[in-house]
């Protein structure tokens, strides 16, 4: 139905099924043209580049990426090359010259969970993580936590990155001491999963990019910043600069908008391409609904046809999912050694099938340009 809007990536692998879109989606066409069109607004304005990417190209993107997630304020998303950077300046805006406790969860991100798990080796953190597993408790739990003492940081995923299970960010928020930093980790639920950030935009941080489904790969992130923050992370950079400044004395300055969570020179072509992505859905009346929509008729035919196969370790026992009309867009299988999994992940690459695993856990990505005929053909394959 959207193979059209994939012709180069689809062409360059033509007997590949790419079942890994949650790793590394296929990006639309209309990316490569605006891949080079940044190489020619940064021949045609050279020094005043800057200026045009800060009074043209950000507010553009900023706009498309309020309107996906019903923001009020797009002048309150930031951007960098990656969460991590955002992550550090998160945890920089903390006064480090106290105990600072993080609550999150044993399921973050790679780059989020290697950051505190090095940080906990220092005196100041405190971090406590909470088992996202059995998940049919995890929210109550997550819950009972949050309101169980002081934190300074919370930090939660809305998809988790190596399940597929999500949660609730709403209720969530809700638990959250007033006085912690509410932070979700979007990004495999940006663009994905059907997001309403308006009840909640003025508690939480929220991160995501454009290397998942926003399909625009690899180097344009964001951060949303509610509007009431004033921060002075020590972690800056002179993007920071470009707004207006609040100062006291011989203070540091820093933006009161969301420029004051912004760092250095980047590689913008990535937001270029974000904006072209995000532009060629509003065009085919692609909306998030629309997409999840999509995926979701897919995941029902692989597990009905995955019914019909049989398969020793491939099966709904052993599939993590709790409620499929509320959940990522890959399936995971928790398959009994690590062992399995690779031998699963070799089998299906020798027979035209790319997907990847976490230890012992397959995944299955779906995307746009899948239709049930691909679906189809990766359960015949096994």
């Amino acid at each position: 139905m959207y193979k059209h809007l994939y012709k180069r990536f689809l062409d360059a692998h033509p007997q590949q099924i790419h079942f890994a879109c949650h790793s590394h989606h296929y990006w639309p066409d209309a990316t490569r043209e605006a891949h080079l069109q940044y190489w020619d607004d940064s021949c045609k304005y050279v020094d005043n580049k800057w200026n045009h990417i800060f009074s043209t190209k950000v507010p553009q993107a900023q706009k498309l990426i309020a309107e996906n997630l019903n923001l009020s304020h797009p002048e309150q998303i930031v951007f960098a090359p990656n969460t991590h950077e955002f992550v550090f300046r998160l945890l920089s805006s903390l006064n480090w010259d106290k105990k600072l406790r993080i609550l999150t969860t044993d399921s973050e991100f790679y780059s989020f969970d290697r950051q505190i798990n090095r940080l906990s080796e220092m005196a100041p953190f405190e971090v406590v993580k909470v088992p996202t597993l059995p998940f049919e408790t995890f929210q109550e739990r997550f819950e009972a936590a949050a309101k169980s003492s002081a934190w300074d940081l919370v930090f939660v995923s809305q998809v988790f990155f190596n399940s597929g299970l999500a949660c609730d960010i709403h209720r969530l928020a809700k638990a959250a001491p007033a006085d912690s930093l509410f932070v979700v980790d979007g990004y495999h639920a940006f663009m994905a999963m059907p997001t309403d950030l308006k009840p909640i935009e003025d508690r939480l941080f929220y991160l995501a990019g454009s290397y998942k489904y926003a399909q625009g790969g690899e180097g344009a992130c964001f951060l949303y910043v509610p509007p009431s923050t004033r921060h002075r992370p020590f972690h800056t950079g002179w993007f920071a600069e470009l707004s207006k400044l609040s100062a006291v004395g011989n203070e540091v300055g820093y933006p009161t908008d969301a420029l004051q969570y912004a760092g250095s020179t980047m590689d913008f072509s990535a937001l270029y391409r974000l904006i072209a992505s995000l532009e060629t859905f509003k065009k085919e009346g692609l909306t998030v609904t629309a997409i999840h929509t999509h995926i979701q008729n897919n995941q029902k035919v692989f597990l009905q046809e995955l019914d019909q196969k049989k398969h020793p370790l491939l099966n709904r026992s052993r599939l993590m999912a709790l409620d499929l009309d509320h959940h990522g867009h890959f399936l995971t299988f928790d398959l009994p050694t690590t062992e399995d999994c690779q031998k699963l992940v070799r089998d299906l690459d020798a027979r035209g099938v790319h997907v990847d695993s976490r230890k012992n856990r397959l995944r299955f990505g779906f995307g746009l340009y899948h239709d049930t005929e691909d679906v189809r053909s990766v359960i015949a394959r096994l």
